[in-house]
């Protein structure tokens, strides 16, 4: 039988410790670590809780005093030798996560190059942190903004995204100054885990980057109490998000959170419909439909609701599930079957409403023995008051709703507590302004089906978060802005 460190190149990637302070740290209790493809035991990875929690953020607050003040050209240096061996290293890391969320091969090492993009442009953009002289209204004085790390900062990761989540997040921190401590998801850690040993091999001193594994309430407690933690970025539900909110609260840490979504994909009359089509396609099945800026729902106009239904049809039947490891898989297994459960409940509480299934609309457990949901369409007429409407799916299923005016469907894709990716597919300029500036939504998608870039800023409205992540503003989320007044100049 052919183990997780028979597939690998480098085997000392394979993890299962926690990292803190430049040490591996084992703890007598473990848990186990699943891969959802066909349910075999992966591995048995420590669990270091709260103490371990506070080793790290001690171990972070003592590095940060250093890591702080050094050249930001030599902390650049050491970002982009750590994206260098994130490169060198992805087949490898291409297989850590295929192996434990379940994510086709190729998609999973795509994922690896997305993720060192952030760490790439981070290690670049740090250098370009600048301040300002500003104009003062006092005689005889000068003053000017210095930027400068907020300090330590916990990042809470989720699984969908096992390595570029943490990439996305540290690499910025890790260039403005900052150190990290990361908590990543049970059931993904051994993507966190082979980073932080890329991270080792990287040069940075102990203490600014540490990763730790275990129980997500005691660790979570610790890292949102700690008096030396400035800092909480977070990505996951809304609802883990407004917990870990109000416990940065007592301590008014900066928040960064990365939430829930339930995006609009818009096809308007005038589309291109076969890329609307392709569209549809990338943005609902990636990730088997598990990401927070997934086609939630696909609002059409009621002209070419048919043709659209016949195209998405047509191409969703093509779709090749199984493990991510078979060769020509497109879709691979929900991370477990638990959520294949909610996804199918979503699925029956939408036909037993009157929404007609047209594609899939069951497991796949029987045929090929993981948690495998088939890819499923719904025609849901004009019934936005469904479950599966106003839910985040997170699963590969997309439901398609009729819709008659551009004003209508604009409060339509509004009606969500949601706001982070929206999509919209015309080729008149003027519904593009109009669509675009009127969807509450962070990011909006032209004629495009996927928003994110390590160049690009990623964030959303309302309930689907604070801040933004990637860009310039990435690495400004980690700093402080302060402003100096200079007086007695003219004596």
């Amino acid at each position: 039988m052919t183990t997780l460190a028979d597939r690998l190149k480098d085997a000392d990637l394979l993890k299962t410790d926690s990292f803190i302070n430049g040490q591996w740290v084992g703890a007598d209790t473990r848990f186990a670590v699943n891969s959802p493809g066909d349910r075999s035991h992966l591995a048995d990875v420590a669990d270091v809780g709260g103490a371990g929690a506070r080793s790290a953020i001690d171990a972070a607050d003592k590095a940060f005093k250093g890591w702080g003040k050094t050249s930001v050209f030599e902390r650049a240096r050491i970002v982009q030798r750590w994206h260098d061996l994130i490169l060198e290293h992805a087949d490898d890391l291409g297989t850590l996560i295929t192996a434990e969320m379940g994510k086709p091969f190729g998609e999973a090492k795509g994922e690896v190059t997305y993720g060192a993009g952030f760490v790439n442009w981070s290690a670049e953009e740090a250098k370009r942190l600048h301040g300002e002289t500003l104009q003062t209204p006092f005689p005889g004085t000068r003053g000017w903004t210095v930027r400068q790390p907020v300090g330590v900062v916990v990042c809470i990761t989720p699984w969908n995204f096992p390595s570029a989540m943490i990439t996305r997040k540290c690499g910025p921190a890790l260039a403005a100054g900052c150190s990290v401590v990361v908590k990543p998801a049970p059931e993904t850690p051994l993507s966190a885990l082979a980073l932080a040993e890329l991270a080792r091999r990287a040069g940075f001193p102990d203490g600014v980057f540490n990763v730790i594994c275990g129980d997500a309430k005691a660790i979570g407690e610790v890292m949102t109490s700690s008096d030396a933690v400035r800092m909480v970025g977070f990505t996951g539900s809304t609802e883990v998000g407004k917990l870990l909110m109000r416990q940065a609260a007592d301590g008014v840490k900066r928040v960064s959170l990365e939430l829930g979504g339930n995006a609009p994909f818009i096809i308007m009359d005038d589309a291109d419909l076969d890329a609307a089509a392709d569209g549809v396609i990338a943005s609902k099945f990636r990730a088997a439909g598990q990401t927070c800026v997934s086609a939630n729902r696909i609002i059409a106009q009621a002209g070419i609701a048919d043709a659209l239904i016949e195209r998405v049809t047509e191409r969703m039947k093509k779709l090749k599930v199984g493990s991510g490891f078979e060769s020509g898989v497109q879709i691979g297994p929900l991370i477990h079957d638990e959520a294949v459960e909610r996804v199918d409940a979503l699925v029956q509480d939408a036909k037993g409403k009157g929404a007609k299934v047209l594609v899939g609309g069951s497991p796949m457990a029987d045929e090929l023995g993981g948690s495998f949901y088939a890819p499923t369409l719904i025609e849901s007429g004009s019934n936005f008051s469904l479950s599966i409407a106003n839910s985040e799916i997170f699963g590969p299923v997309a439901s398609v709703y009729r819709v008659e005016s551009e004003e209508e469907i604009i409060r339509l894709a509004n009606s969500t507590p949601y706001g982070l990716a929206a999509y919209v597919y015309t080729r008149d300029i003027g519904r593009v302004h109009r669509l675009s500036e009127g969807l509450e939504f962070g990011m909006v998608g032209v004629n495009a089906p996927m928003v994110g870039s390590p160049a690009t800023p990623f964030g959303g409205v309302k309930e689907s978060g604070i801040g933004r992540e990637g860009g310039k503003w990435g690495v400004e989320e980690f700093t402080e802005l302060k402003f100096v007044l200079l007086g007695g100049v003219n004596k």
